[in-house]
């Protein structure tokens, strides 16, 4: 990939495509990827980083959306399925099974409503029992089919579910098994969706902390946010894929209708053994007395994380888990795990985000549909480019909404598709093994032709999949490790710095690596950090220290890290 510099060069020479994409989240850089497969180069701008807004706030979860059935839309259920089966063998190095159970206090609760909310009949939530339920998880499995990888659902008997996680309520009488997949480290995906559209067409060009200001004439300016910098672009095609930013943008271009309703959820990652051994590798997928949806499932041995609240919020960039949340999330969780107690003290990492669902102004919120739509509006003569912008748009469907917004942008420029993007692997998935015998055996080549111990090849694979080679060929020539940041070497992060547009520290804490999730939080592990990162890309100490501090203060007060 080019260096950030190279294409700020690009933008000061107006050497840029027509196509402008706004929005540099998993449905923008989805469409950036589509059109580039297509031959079509884009000039994508995000305010912040690649995936730093509603995209690096999801459940870490790839499915099919088990509720929305609850609310009747069962095209859009068929729909995430058959992109979830994709994304386990497309993006198989960060994509994984996961064993879903849905714990069930009656057997026929709530059939009557819900039959009514499936028929549209009606709109709030309300309990289920295990027939609907089993019914529910009946048409999961067949929408399921397309592509399928995992096992059909299974219903558990209470003796049958303790045996197997022991510290389930005593009044849970029927648990509903299915399987869903999660993503280990979505904001990597998005950043290989980039490297892969760059690598098809040298012509595109992502460029983060450059944000889209108003239009006059066709002129967008677009100002750096790291020098203030501001350029002029005059594009024939925008697409709007701002996420719960879009009215914001859409009032920039001269557009003043509302189209967007976000509501806030928040997550905490946890730091809990007895909780995440109980939970082995299952998600426990429940409903709350108030009839909204959580989960809690396990991250690593003794992590766990636990989810999501569902709060109006008209700020796109509220990204505060507040002190209400953390109660609210610790008090759902009692009736379902009695004997867990959880403290502000087990808190690792909380975040935040605002889903950009369309606007509805009444109702409960988890009645407000998930589903995504385009919206296209013709040039004017003050607006002399043809806008498409998207409303609404989950992980899971990104690939199909970024079909759908390339294909608009083909029939505009007259142009065919001419690559199908159903089977292309993404980023580290390429040319890595899916199944586990032929992956291990990966892993050992890799050590064996590295020299690396085989537990560090494997910490690399699972991390970046196939391009771990290049990962570890970096450390074999540079084996110097930090001091204080335990399994990240120097070489790893300035192959980082170097190849994946790294502008601010936060980019590599926060994004580029799992460490603020992962709870790396030591002001001197951060420090080794910023003094290798700067080194890479040309940091004075002023400039240096100033990324120290930004960071360590963001992840205190947003994320609720504890400083040490």
């Amino acid at each position: 990939m080019l260096a950030r510099t190279a294409l700020i060069r690009r933008l000061r020479a107006k050497d840029v495509p027509e196509v402008l994409i706004i929005g540099g989240g998993i449905n923008g850089v989805g469409a950036y990827r589509d059109l580039a497969a297509q031959g079509v180069a884009a000039l994508l701008v995000e305010a912040g980083d690649f995936s730093s807004g509603t995209s690096a706030a999801p459940s870490r979860l790839i499915h099919g959306g088990l509720r929305y059935l609850e609310t009747g839309e069962a095209a859009l259920v068929r729909e995430s399925l058959t992109e979830r089966n994709l994304l386990l063998k497309n993006a198989c190095h960060v994509v994984h099974p996961l064993p879903c159970w849905v714990p069930l206090r009656s057997w026929f609760g709530g059939s009557v409503g819900a039959v009514l909310r499936f028929l549209r009949l009606k709109r709030t939530p309300g309990k289920k029992g295990a027939v609907p339920v089993k019914i529910g998880l009946m048409l999961y499995d067949r929408f399921g089919r397309v592509n399928q990888t995992m096992p059909d659902h299974r219903m558990l008997t209470a003796a049958q579910a303790r045996a197997e996680v022991g510290i389930l309520a005593p009044d849970i009488r029927v648990v509903g098994e299915y399987y869903d997949a999660r993503i280990s480290h979505p904001e990597r995906l998005v950043m290989e969706l980039v490297a892969d559209a760059e690598a098809d067409c040298p012509l595109s060009m992502a460029v983060p902390y450059l944000v889209a200001g108003a239009q006059g004439q066709g002129r967008i300016t677009l100002t750096c946010r790291i020098t203030g910098e501001v350029f002029e672009v005059t594009p024939k095609i925008v697409i709007n894929a701002s996420g719960a930013w879009v009215d914001g943008v859409q009032a920039d271009l001269g557009l003043r209708d509302r189209l967007i309703g976000g509501t806030r959820g928040s997550h905490l990652v946890l730091r809990h053994r007895q909780l995440a051994e109980a939970l082995d590798d299952k998600m426990l997928y429940f409903e709350t007395d108030d009839h909204r949806a959580c989960l809690i499932y396990r991250l690593a041995e003794d992590r766990v994380l636990l989810g999501t609240t569902d709060i109006r919020s008209d700020d796109p960039g509220d990204k505060q888990c507040t002190e209400a949340e953390v109660d609210y999330l610790f008090k759902v969780l009692k009736p379902i795990l009695p004997g867990i107690t959880l403290s502000r003290a087990d808190i690792v990492f909380a975040f935040a985000g605002v889903r950009p669902l369309p606007k509805a102004e009444v109702g409960a919120t988890g009645a407000i549909s998930r589903d995504h739509r385009l919206v296209q509006f013709a040039r004017t003569p003050d607006r002399p480019f043809d806008l498409i912008t998207l409303v609404g748009g989950k992980w899971t469907t990104y690939r199909v909404c970024a079909e759908q917004m390339a294909d608009a942008v083909l029939q505009k420029l007259g142009r065919k598709r001419v690559k199908d993007t159903t089977g292309l692997a993404i980023g580290g998935a390429a040319g890595l093994p899916v199944a586990a015998e032929p992956r291990r055996a990966w892993v050992a080549a890799l050590a064996r032709e590295t020299g690396l111990p085989l537990a560090r090849c494997q910490v690399l694979a699972v991390r970046y999949g196939s391009r771990a080679r290049a990962v570890a060929l970096a450390e074999r020539a540079a084996p110097e490790a930090f001091a204080h940041l335990e399994g990240y070497s120097p070489a790893e992060i300035r192959l980082i710095c170097t190849d994946e547009r790294v502008t601010r520290l936060q980019d590599i804490v926060l994004r580029r690596t799992l460490m603020g999730f992962e709870g790396h939080g030591a002001r001197a592990a951060l420090a080794e950090l910023a003094q290798v990162a700067g080194a890479v890309l040309g940091w004075d100490a002023a400039r240096l220290a100033q990324e120290l501090d930004a960071t360590l203060e963001l992840l205190r007060n947003r994320h609720m890290m504890a400083i040490a």
